[in-house]
């Protein structure tokens, strides 16, 4: 378990983790609970449904950007968190974005939005998985708690 939490007090590492963890945190929440604007776990489910996706898979979508948001801000799971986060940026561009482009829709004239934001998010979510949650996290708290006392092993 040590490669799962084991990360150094980098505040760069947080700083990321953190605004990742913003940012997401109303992504998610408008699929989960419906907030800001959003359409809530049961509509999200029956969109995703709807679009071919199978249930599991929508689930684990809908997961990782709540749970993995608030696993980000936290600290806890980091690399767990930023791999689902970095999945479903693979995917939305895959399924959904690839074909407008690189650029975000700035003036309306695109049919949708570009990658260019979800490139960003894989590099930053790839960051989180290589090097963990940097300082001021649980997962650091964690690590530096298994290598204390007389048994533990560094």
């Amino acid at each position: 378990m040590h490669w799962l939490f084991h990360t150094h007090r980098n505040m760069a590492l947080t700083i990321v983790r953190v605004m990742l963890g913003v940012v997401f945190i109303p992504h998610g929440a408008q699929k989960m609970l419906g907030w800001y604007g959003g359409p809530g776990f049961a509509m999200t489910m029956y969109f995703f449904e709807h679009r071919g996706i199978p249930m599991v898979f929508a689930f684990l979508a809908i997961a990782a950007e709540f749970f993995g948001a608030l696993g980000l801000l936290l600290g806890f799971l980091t690399r767990v968190a930023a791999f689902g986060i970095f999945v479903n940026m693979i995917v939305a561009i895959a399924t959904v974005n690839f074909r407008n482009g690189m650029f975000m829709n700035w003036t309306g004239k695109q049919g949708g939005e570009g990658f260019e934001f979800h490139l960003l998010v894989i590099a930053i979510a790839a960051a989180l998985m290589l090097k963990g949650a940097g300082a001021f996290s649980v997962d650091r708290a964690i690590d530096a708690r298994a290598h204390e006392g007389p048994h533990a092993r560094r």
